[in-house]
């Protein structure tokens, strides 16, 4: 028997025998009148010698003990560790307009694999295992995905600390590609994203697969080309993440797209669904305020008059919300102490934190602060109190002089309610800054789940709050997460050079509107380097725009040079952050650059950085995408102030504004003036 189910631009399409479905079709949405008979009979193997007499199938969990060669999609065992190899069969398949569910059984176990066109455009997989009795799982995949055969790679994602969302792209071999994360988070290592570009996919043009694993507490992916050459996906939490035995086990939803417009087109459908379904906006007409953070430019050093001094310039220049970062608690002058204790330092604040949300509400901004609500320090009261609630061994290596807490506690996730409840009831706090700075010491799917159920307590209480993700950074950014906050901060590294690749890459999976770029210090905390105003201030500009940074240091030209970028951002945030980003393919690998093009395609902003000199002397052409061949754009460069000095010939753009078509100049492109490196070119266009 067949079944299909359509998606946006794409279908998945399923066949059984009795045993669990397979997938047929995962690619363009078929025809209404598709035969999938026809269909299912047509990607029927051959067989030749080596083989068994029948060819396991490649089905939505590869069993074990239906002799299937490569890596199983379940791996359990009963209670007492004997292992298991169930064989199962289709008990019933269930469709409605939107989701199509199958449920298997085998010796007391059913699993069930439900799978949802969401209105966004993409799939969304999930498996359940359920049993008759306690039984272990050291691995349930989400339902298991065909990978492309007209494919010579795969392209995944890696990253460190101040260098997150590095793109891997390697050639599809015999065997399994494995990522695992198993520090309890996402992970800057090893992010839950894979794309599957088909042979000659660009940023531009050609068919791609992606899938994103909606998990927040680190997992599994296993990429692998069987003997046969038939290959796969699987997705799930680490091995092992369930520790207890129990009757039920559930995977995250595994996200699934497809696109025939290249990688632009995966991210494009990726930014929609978080940004339109994942994300839930406590306001969504709300436009996303100007950020500051006050991290680089007093770390734990608080006082009410440096603070208010800051907030005065950060008002003055445009900023519209002021965060609260590290520091307010406790007895907190340093990171060796008081993570737990959340209760205002009354030697930095004898009065509380009232006297300063007073100053920054009579600014016009609105109140944020910082809390890292799932670590405890040693040295902290709630430690010395409840020691029993740390996760993990008595005798565990600190991490950034912290451990864990054990969020499966439900005493743990009370109190921690209860504290954080108590200060955002007393202060009118419209922003959470969440961190997450440590490695956890053992893999425990409960632990992601007590933190999950945390949020959503939080939420209901004060829904009006928005909540950021940070993890050191950009360790935890994924859609479990997202679907409990609001933002996510993608690096610690300000470096507005670290930030132009990062965030250009990133683009593939996150819009901009969730993703915080700050413009930092003239002299980066993280890299030293030096950078012109104007090029910290368009990258911030690209995205979720603040600044972060002590602006007392800012000289008469740099304070210019901000306001404007600012103000220019608030007038076009509207539409950027409603619009689709679209990395560019440049000629110049010295450049990177993108378009970022509003919903109805009326304008569109090119930012183009030169990240380092280009080897030859002039400009090459940069090609545009995703714009109307037939309409007409007038382009204006914005910031011809910046050219250098070596830039002395007649590029049209420095000297008024250009209208063109479309079809040229997504054909041809467009010249843009020279530049020196650590400089950005910004051209807006609006259809005629």
């Amino acid at each position: 028997m067949e079944w299909r189910i359509d998606a946006g631009s794409q279908t998945l399409a399923f066949t059984s025998v009795g045993g669990i479905p397979q997938v047929i079709w995962w690619g363009p949405r078929l025809a209404a009148g598709e035969d999938l008979g026809q269909l299912a009979a047509s990607i029927q193997q051959d067989l030749t010698g080596g083989m068994i007499d029948q060819l396991p199938a490649l089905s939505l969990c590869p069993e074990s003990g239906r002799a299937f060669q490569g890596q199983p999609g379940l791996i359990c065992a009963e209670a007492d560790g004997t292992p298991l190899h169930p064989a199962f069969e289709l008990g019933r398949a269930t469709q409605d307009e939107n989701s199509l569910t199958f449920a298997c059984h085998a010796g007391g176990l059913t699993l069930i694999h439900s799978i949802t066109a969401q209105p966004t455009g993409v799939f969304t997989l999930r498996s359940q295992l359920q049993a008759n009795r306690p039984i272990r799982v050291q691995w349930l995949a989400a339902p298991v995905l065909p990978a492309p055969q007209h494919a010579t790679d795969v392209i995944d994602v890696s990253g460190k600390w101040i260098g997150e969302f590095q793109l891997n792209t390697l050639p599809w071999t015999p065997g399994i590609r494995l990522r695992e994360a198993r520090t309890g988070r996402s992970g800057h290592e090893h992010p839950p994203y894979v794309i599957m570009p088909e042979t000659g996919c660009s940023a531009t043009a050609g068919a791609a697969f992606a899938l994103h694993y909606a998990w927040s507490g680190g997992h599994r992916m296993v990429a692998e080309e069987l003997p046969d050459g038939r290959r796969h996906v699987q997705f799930g939490a680490p091995l092992g993440a369930e520790t207890e035995p129990a009757k039920q086990f559930e995977t995250a939803d595994l996200i699934a797209v497809w696109s025939d417009r290249g990688l632009n087109g995966i991210g494009a459908v990726f930014q929609a669904d978080l940004r339109d379904r994942v994300v839930q906006w406590p306001d969504a007409n709300r436009p996303r305020p100007v950020h500051y953070n006050c991290w680089e430019a007093i770390y734990f050093n608080h006082n009410l008059a440096d603070l208010s001094a800051i907030a005065d310039r950060a008002a003055a220049i445009g900023a519209e919300r002021f965060v609260l970062d590290d520091g307010w608690f406790g007895r907190r002058d340093d990171d060796t102490s008081s993570l737990g204790d959340w209760v205002i330092d009354r030697n930095k604040w004898p009065d509380g934190l009232h006297p300063l949300i007073a100053h920054i509400h009579s600014l016009g901004m609105t109140f944020g602060l910082w809390f890292e609500p799932e670590m405890v320090n040693p040295d902290s009261d709630l430690f010395r109190a409840h020691p029993d609630w740390m996760l993990g061994p008595q005798d565990q290596v600190t991490g950034r002089h912290q451990m864990v807490l054990n969020m499966a506690l439900p005493a743990v996730r009370d109190h921690l309610f209860a504290a954080i409840s108590a200060v955002l009831t007393e202060y009118p706090i419209d922003y959470i800054k969440w961190d997450h700075n440590r490695l956890l010491p053992v893999v425990d799917a409960e632990q992601t789940r007590g933190a999950y159920e945390l949020f959503d307590r939080l939420r209901t209480a004060h829904p009006s709050v928005e909540i950021e993700s940070c993890a050191s950074g950009g360790g935890r950014i994924d859609a479990g997460i997202l679907a409990r906050t609001h933002r996510v901060w993608l690096s610690d590294s300000n470096d507005a050079l670290e930030r132009l690749r990062m965030q250009h890459d990133a683009a593939l999976f996150l819009p901009s509107c969730i993703t915080g770029s700050h413009v930092g210090p003239r002299k980066s905390h993280t890299s030293g380097r030096i950078l012109p105003m104007a090029f910290r201030a368009w990258i911030a500009a690209q995205r979720h725009m603040g600044f972060e940074m002590d602006l007392r240091e800012l000289d008469a030209d740099e304070v210019a040079t901000l306001t404007l970028v600012t103000a220019w951002y608030k007038s076009n945030r509207e539409w950027m952050m409603a619009g689709t980003l679209h990395r560019l393919d440049s000629a110049d690998p010295a450049m990177t650059a993108e378009v970022q093009i509003a919903s109805d395609g009326g304008r569109f902003v090119v930012f183009a950085g030169q990240s380092e000199a280009s080897a030859q002397i002039l400009p090459r052409p940069l090609r545009l995408t995703g714009l109307d061949p037939d309409a007409t754009y007038r382009l204006t460069l914005l910031n011809p102030q910046d050219c250098p000095p070596q830039s002395r010939g007649p590029n049209a753009l420095k000297k008024g504004a250009l209208e063109m078509t479309g079809r040229v100049l997504m054909a041809q492109g467009i010249l843009l003036p020279v530049a020196w490196p650590a400089t950005m070119w910004v051209v807006q266009g609006e259809r005629l």
